[in-house]
């Protein structure tokens, strides 16, 4: 049976972002209903700029009542956290076989640096010469300067290659017969995260990329990727399909939910003070690398040492956005006065 859902949980995503495919198979893992809004791969995406008032574009976001996360990290944390085992949930922080204990810390920033290095060279094998012009100026637009075409197809032995080095890691830390990569009792966040990259590299892959998954190159990495995938279509296997609903059902369902008490994400004035902002200041956030000029302003609400959160405003009406703090960067706009 499934657990009963206190919130409404809404993603709003596309079928060909891999970071979606990501927090799908979360929602899988942890059996948590909710629907789904599809985005275009490309902007203007009104549904979220206009309607949300959320101008970060990034894919996917996701509501819980109307607490919006941006950043797949951020958002699988307050899945986590929000959806916990104890409350029949599954979980993505599973115990270890060897201690008994939940590797938290290390998963987490496992899962963070390993996302970090490793999707921008899996981004290099992109069929670049086939893709629109559409897509291409867009994604010139979100990076902050144009795309090279010949460069980036140039480059792509080095990204196999790359990826080729980091298949045999992959391969050693497997070398022992362990079922999962922290070898815990269930698949974790950092089986996840190491599996969405992969599997996109293996759908979407210039014809050289094959190469990467050859059975005889690294037999226990691609048993170990088979063996995700076959768990998370075990665990999708009786959950209730996926409704789908448009922007505008979307919104108006958000902005009428409740919010989290904002005492649960708490504001640490020592944690703001480094940066010179104080409670209900008006400011602007941010990612530290892709995206920096597409920020979201509104009303400082949270802070603490994992996530920002403020207010926005959007055409259906108001909403809590949250951000995580590690690549983030938040400026303040205008100071709170007393």
């Amino acid at each position: 049976m499934s657990p009963s859902m206190p919130s409404p949980v809404i993603i709003y995503r596309y079928d060909a972002s891999p970071y979606s495919v990501k927090i799908d198979n979360i929602l899988i893992l942890k059996n948590i209903p909710h629907q789904k809004v599809n985005v275009s791969p490309v902007l203007p995406r009104p549904e979220i700029t206009d309607l949300l008032g959320i101008t970060y574009r990034r894919i996917p976001i996701l509501a819980i009542g109307n607490d919006v996360y941006c950043d797949t990290s951020l958002i699988a944390s307050a899945l986590e956290r929000r959806f916990p085992s104890s409350a029949g949930y599954g979980t993505i922080f599973p115990r270890s076989k060897d201690s008994g204990a939940t590797d938290t810390g290390a998963i987490k920033i496992f899962a963070k640096l390993y996302e970090s290095t490793i999707f921008p060279t899996a981004s290099g094998l992109l069929p670049w010469e086939a893709l629109p012009k559409a897509f291409l100026d867009d994604r010139s637009s979100y990076i902050g300067g144009p795309i090279d075409v010949k460069a980036m197809t140039a480059l792509q032995g080095k990204s196999l290659t790359t990826l080729s080095s980091h298949l045999a890691l992959l391969e050693e830390q497997l070398n022992d017969g362990r079922e999962w990569l922290f070898n815990s009792e269930l698949p974790s966040l950092a089986d996840i995260t190491v599996h969405f990259i992969f599997t996109w590299v293996k759908k979407i892959g210039v014809r050289p990329a094959k190469s990467l998954v050859d059975t005889s190159n690294f037999p226990r990495t691609l048993s170990w990727l088979t063996r995700i995938s076959d768990y998370l279509q075990s665990r999708q296997t009786g959950q209730a399909a996926v409704q789908s609903i448009t922007g505008d059902h979307a919104a108006k369902t958000i902005v009428s939910a409740a919010h989290e008490p904002y005492n649960v994400v708490g504001f640490n004035n020592q944690e703001a003070g480094y940066l010179g902002l104080k409670l209900n200041d008006y400011v602007q956030i941010a990612p530290d690398d892709t995206g920096k000029k597409f920020s979201t302003v509104g009303k400082l609400v949270g802070f603490n040492k994992e996530e920002i959160v403020i207010e926005v405003q959007g055409s259906e009406g108001l909403l809590r956005c949250h951000f995580p703090r590690l690549v983030y960067t938040v400026t303040n706009i205008r100071p709170h006065k007393l």
